[in-house]
């Protein structure tokens, strides 16, 4: 058998830049240099979904956590997310290794390391509605996601442990370097 074994869950724009806020994609449609990489070393893919466009569709603008942060969003993560839950408590209990989940910093949703944020960031966009104080008070902090804490969460309630790390959309090259080292042991 050839099979290697070994598992790598992806935040869905790594495979399909399409999902993305109009403008934030640095790449045609898939991250292909990271995805050829994993590829050629053995990982099986799994695609994870992308908790934004199933809830707000394709023409949303870009979120904060704040805004994702209540309990109907957690709820629809943990919904859309428990069908890979249940793959990975299968292939964990056939001896398969889940390597990593591997999300995107930048994201609200998918951030690992860090993510935007804002206490204003809501509303009518409009000058006359605050626009300006509200683009002036968004900053990104050192923080998760909302769908990766709810990742998180329920595979800590299934005592699954996997490396979380990201590709930092500030500096993709210099992150997919670093994620391959954490891959490969060596860092």
């Amino acid at each position: 058998m050839k099979r290697r074994k070994c598992i790598v869950f992806l935040c869905h724009c790594i495979l399909n830049c399409n999902s993305k806020v109009e403008g934030l994609s640095n790449y045609k449609g898939a991250q292909e240099t990271f995805v050829n990489y994993l590829v050629a070393n053995g990982y099986g893919l799994i695609q994870l979904p992308c908790p934004e466009i199933t809830m707000y569709g394709i023409k949303r603008w870009g979120h904060v956590k704040e805004q994702f942060d209540s309990p109907y969003f957690r709820k629809h993560c943990q919904t859309i997310f428990l069908p890979i839950m249940e793959q990975i408590i299968d292939y964990v209990n056939s001896g398969y290794t889940c390597k990593a989940l591997i999300g995107i910093d930048g994201s609200p949703s998918c951030g690992v390391n860090h993510i935007p944020s804002s206490a204003l960031w809501g509303g009518e966009v409009a000058s006359k509605y605050g626009l300006e104080s509200k683009i002036k008070d968004l900053k990104t902090i050192n923080a998760q996601g909302v769908f990766i804490e709810e990742i998180a969460k329920l595979l800590k309630k299934n005592q699954i442990w996997m490396d979380f790390i990201a590709i930092d959309e500030g500096n993709p090259e210099a992150s997919i370097d670093k994620i391959i080292k954490i891959l490969e042991g060596r860092e």
